[in-house]
């Protein structure tokens, strides 16, 4: 019996031993240059951010005014549509569908995600909001879309005891007859964009391998998949994705033209940043203007104030966060690629051709194999908070106690 347990054990170390060996073979070194693009992407959660030029930023009384309004039909002007019709808690904050269902029927792009919208700098695929209370007046008073006038606002709001109650408790004030209706339509917006900044998704995988890489812990790294270190190791080296996709929110924040067509029909193009950037500029809700809560000389509003249209920003497209990435599909402003695998396969061949870059090209075609775009596929698919598909309210948003 000695003899068997004896002969087991050493079976069980030169299994070990090979197995120990093969975990060597499929380890991925990075080197210097690579960390360093690696740690980059970090850390995750980033410090606090706030909603710019709105001072409901962060007060739980706007929070929960916002988090009623966002799950509201009763906003859009026919009482079809909620800011929840086109941002589902269920698919990650967005909808699933190629290009997104107004009132005026389909529109002309793709449901970002709100995951996370408060640590960005420009909101909707153009840009043409600069804070997330702006962007959200866009889409209620937009005629495609919830097609609401701030008067029908202002009377859902003053006509519902819960909702009077909370915007009375937020601002201070009633919103009865008699009050300002764009004034009422401002503040229900900054509600909204205050709750929408409570929006921000938990640690990844990829979390967890970066601090366990910024460490030095190498049996924390080795609980990240090797296909995924593969993919990662592309990703910041020769696949060039971390030059636009890079920062703690995998994305730097701007905008650039990725080879794809931009016609939204026969005929009609979507300007992307170009007709963003005008958009801003015109917009009574800017940071600039009357309804900011920031001084239009402050630090919020240095970036409205300096943003220059430049022919290059024609067919120009936000570069999305690559966080709940795998959660989001379909891809791009109008959602043309319908899986990650057909936007690996966009950037693999990508047709320099349809690129305009004024000299300077940052993007070239991967030509990846099949092997390279699994890897890159596992890397992407470990940007996921795997809750981040399934948020519920943090309260039951109990009765406004001076309601009624």
């Amino acid at each position: 019996m000695n003899r068997y347990w004896a002969l087991a054990c050493v079976a069980f170390v030169l299994l070990g031993a090979g197995a120990a060996k093969r975990a060597l073979a499929d380890a991925v070194t990075y080197g210097a240059d690579e960390q360093r693009r690696i740690l980059a992407h970090g850390p995750w959660p980033p410090p606090a951010a706030r909603d710019p030029g709105n001072a409901q930023a962060g007060r739980r009384d706007a929070i929960a005014l916002g988090e009623l309004l966002f799950f509201d039909v009763r906003l859009s002007g026919d009482g079809r549509f909620a800011c929840a019709t086109c941002h589902q808690p269920a698919l990650a904050f967005a909808d699933g569908q190629r290009r997104s269902l107004g009132r005026g029927g389909v529109l002309d792009r793709n449901a970002p995600t709100l995951w996370n919208a408060v640590h960005e700098r420009w909101y909707g695929w153009d840009g043409a909001a600069d804070s997330l209370w702006s962007q959200a007046i866009r889409p209620i008073v937009d005629a495609r879309e919830m097609s609401t006038t701030p008067a029908q606002v202002r009377a859902l709001v003053a006509g519902d005891g819960e909702l009077a109650c909370r915007y009375r408790r937020t601002f201070g004030s009633a919103a009865a007859t008699g009050a300002d209706d764009e004034i009422v339509l401002v503040n229900a917006a900054k509600a909204i964009g205050a709750f929408v900044a409570t929006l921000v998704s938990g640690r990844t995988p990829f979390d967890d391998f970066r601090d366990a890489l910024a460490r030095g812990d190498q049996a924390a790294m080795a609980r990240y998949p090797a296909s995924a270190q593969r993919g990662l190791k592309l990703f910041v080296g020769r696949g060039r994705c971390a030059l636009c996709h890079t920062g703690p929110m995998f994305s730097h924040g701007e905008f650039g033209d990725t080879g794809l067509g931009f016609f939204v029909r026969p005929g009609v193009v979507d300007p992307g940043r170009h007709g963003g950037i005008a958009a801003l500029r015109a917009s009574r809700y800017n940071l600039l203007g009357r309804f900011s809560d920031s001084p239009a000389d402050s630090a919020d509003a240095i970036k409205t104030r300096h943003v220059e249209p430049q022919h290059r920003n024609f067919g120009e497209f936000k570069v999305p966060s690559l966080r709940n990435v795998a959660l989001t599909a379909p891809y791009m402003h109008d959602g043309q690629l319908a899986t990650l695998d057909d936007v690996l396969a966009h950037y693999s061949e990508l047709n320099l051709e349809r690129l305009h870059a004024d000299g300077e090209r940052i993007l070239e075609p991967l030509h990846s194999s099949a092997g390279e775009k699994a890897d890159l596929l596992a890397f992407l698919r470990t940007l996921s908070d795997p809750r981040a598909g399934a948020w519920q309210t943090e309260s039951s948003l109990p009765k406004c106690e001076a309601a009624g």
